[in-house]
């Protein structure tokens, strides 16, 4: 049990263990966002920092899909930090915010050696909430997207380089339409934050799950993704595919859920940097 798994087994209330917590007719969420572990200040503009953690924070509603409207926003930041730096930061947040129809109405500000970004969704819940482990054996397993960008971004910013604005570590993608279409149709469904390797066996639970699709090593472990991990039963395949098709968005079937199996490659799991 490595040391995240090991403090989340402290909390044993039912309603831990998925991308938010459904309360009523809301889905609550939260995500840190935090210098040298998340990003490094020479990496992104500080207005890249401030859109990053909320496009994050996001990804955690729409994985359930539930529909953001409020958010609460803790930030400790270097006293060094000069006003048009502080601004830029906030555009982005605010920015993103308002482009997510999201508003900002609370929080709590301090100082500290690095920013430090925390943020508490408020989502309305939609007439179907998606959780982690609701598939079933025969079920179908796939991911939006491409996996491996943000890695391949990740990386190439290590070795001095430098990767575009829209690059999948500075911008993830949201697959906010596919998921309206396609969430009736749905089983169950999480994001992909930690790396497929990592995630997967949260997203069975106790399942396993027989593997087909050949994935490469940096497909397994590429951490931030933020695309959705979603199963699906044979009957409704032909419908989520086609839904992925309308509204342009990739989608890979990886296997099927199978109790008794599930064999992923023995990486190191993805431990951002």
């Amino acid at each position: 049990m490595d040391k995240e798994a090991r403090i989340i087994s402290h909390f044993t209330h039912a309603l831990n263990g998925d991308d938010g917590a459904l309360l009523g007719d809301f889905v609550y969420s939260k995500d840190l966002f935090i210098e040298n572990v998340h990003f490094k200040r020479e990496w992104l503009s500080m207005q890249g920092i401030g859109a990053k953690a909320v496009l994050v924070n996001l990804s955690d509603a729409i994985a359930m899909n539930a529909t953001p409207l409020y958010a609460l926003l803790g930030l400790a930041l270097p006293k060094e930090l000069e006003n048009d730096e502080i601004n830029a930061l906030l555009g982005g947040i605010l920015s993103t915010c308002a482009k997510h129809g999201v508003s900002i109405i609370g929080g709590d500000t301090t100082s500290a050696d690095k920013i430090t970004i925390s943020l508490t969704i408020i989502s309305k819940a939609n007439k179907k909430t998606l959780f982690r482990k609701q598939s079933k054996n025969g079920d179908f397993i796939a991911f939006t997207g491409s996996l491996g960008l943000s890695l391949k971004g990740l990386k190439s910013l290590q070795n001095g380089g430098k990767i575009a604005r829209n690059s999948r570590f500075i911008k993830p993608s949201l697959r906010i339409e596919f998921m309206k279409k396609s969430a009736k149709n749905l089983k169950s469904a999480m994001d992909i934050s930690d790396g497929l390797a990592n995630d997967l066996p949260k997203f069975l639970g106790k399942k396993g799950a027989k593997i087909s699709a050949k994935l490469s090593k940096s497909q397994w472990l590429s951490g931030e993704e933020y695309e959705l991990l979603v199963a699906f039963s044979p009957k409704n395949k032909a419908r989520v595919l086609a839904y992925a098709k309308q509204t342009r968005t990739k989608l890979t079937i990886i296997g099927q859920v199978k109790n008794g199996y599930l064999k992923i490659p023995k990486y190191r799991a993805f431990k951002h940097f």
